[in-house]
């Protein structure tokens, strides 16, 4: 606890919490503070004015990020025949029917991502004990119930990131690693933000972005400027 506490205080120093930064002073910030002694994962926090208690300002969806997430996602695919061969040569770790449900409902085979053709709902929903509190339920609206598995597959595999609002109105993600070129945090932030606007709610009034926050899993947290974060 003490030498977590004496890092904390060594990476903390210098900043202030009522400092605004710029999206590259940001980036450099978390990154030159990064101490760890592994790859720390350099994680967003949007803080947005939605109430998602109702329908209509629930945010929820999935990026690309354009350099990648820094970290191997193991994909199970639920498809039978040739879509079960297709997702099988883009990558899947495991692939099935009512026998990888069967694995799945035993607490066999972690995976980070599940994707299923539309005709396996009906097996899939058998699992929404097991799935839905990881967040792992295949989901239309994220693309992955759908009969283009193979794209799915390497969605999943080349850096696409899935979000959703928590029920203070608060998005977090994982963006990259702390040993990513500041050039690639930026590109993989402001692709982060702009899908988030994107996504906005028809029913949210007034500001929608209220705060954006950058960190590392070790490491403190600064403000970034909006402003600059949404400038074309």
């Amino acid at each position: 606890m003490a030498k977590t506490s004496k890092r904390m205080s060594k990476a903390s120093e210098g900043l202030s919490k009522d400092t605004v930064y710029s999206v590259k002073n940001a980036v450099k910030t978390i990154k030159e503070r990064a101490l760890a002694k592994f790859d720390e994962t350099i994680e967003v926090a949007l803080n947005l004015n939605v109430d998602t208690r109702k329908g209509d300002q629930n945010v929820r969806g999935a990026v690309q990020l354009p350099a990648g997430t820094g970290k191997t996602l193991r994909v199970a695919v639920f498809a039978k025949g040739p879509k079960a061969e297709e997702a099988k040569k883009a990558g899947a770790e495991l692939v099935g029917a009512d026998d990888l449900a069967e694995k799945i409902q035993a607490g066999e085979g972690g995976f980070d991502r599940c994707i299923a053709t539309p005709d396996m709902m009906g097996v899939v929903g058998k699992l929404g004990k097991v799935l839905g509190p990881r967040g792992l339920m295949p989901n239309p609206k994220l693309g992955t119930v759908t009969m283009d598995i193979a794209e799915a597959v390497k969605a999943a595999k080349g850096g696409q990131v899935e979000y959703r609002a928590e029920k203070a109105g608060i998005v977090h993600a994982g963006i990259g690693k702390a040993s990513f070129s500041e050039g690639d945090i930026e590109k993989n932030l402001r692709a982060f933000v702009d899908n988030i606007v994107k996504t906005r709610p028809s029913g949210v009034k007034g500001t929608y972005i209220e705060r954006v926050s950058l960190s590392s899993t070790m490491g403190p947290s600064v403000h970034v400027e909006l402003g600059d974060l949404t400038a074309k």
